[in-house]
């Protein structure tokens, strides 16, 4: 029969090896800026411009407190809001009004909370740097 002391000493021994297989697996999680480096490799960022044609945009994305990217085709545009960056929150709904089909630097970006619908704050839209891949070079 096993006493009480040995049978504690077993459990921690495999709670023990329990966490340390946990803890080899776990990654280094990235920040929001990492991310989006991340995103971004392979790509080289081209002129900043003041407004983006969004019938072209087929995905946004928010990086917390950092930026919102919207693909469009074969150029990511990155925005790094002027004001309001810490309402970024990528579990949010993004109210975007533009006027027209362009979104520009001087619109305002409403964040909605997913779950229970509130207004969490707004975003001033800051200009829009595009990034495309970089053409790989013929070898002579």
């Amino acid at each position: 029969m096993k006493t009480t002391a040995s049978k504690i000493a077993a459990a921690l021994a495999a709670g023990s090896l329990l966490l340390m297989g946990v803890a080899a697996d776990a990654k280094p999680r990235l920040t929001p800026e990492q991310k989006l480096e991340k995103a971004l490799e392979g790509r080289v960022a081209g002129k900043p411009v003041n407004c983006i044609y969004m019938p072209r945009v087929i995905n946004t994305r928010i990086y917390d407190k950092t930026a919102i990217v919207y693909e469009a085709g074969n150029t990511i545009w990155v925005n790094r809001p002027d004001s309001g960056a810490s309402s970024l929150d990528d579990d949010d709904i993004m109210l975007t009004t533009p006027w027209g089909s362009q979104l520009c630097n001087v619109d305002i970006v409403r964040m909605i909370d997913r779950t229970v619908g509130f207004w969490r704050g707004s975003v001033g839209l800051g200009q829009f740097v595009p990034y495309t891949k970089v053409k790989a070079e013929k070898a002579s």
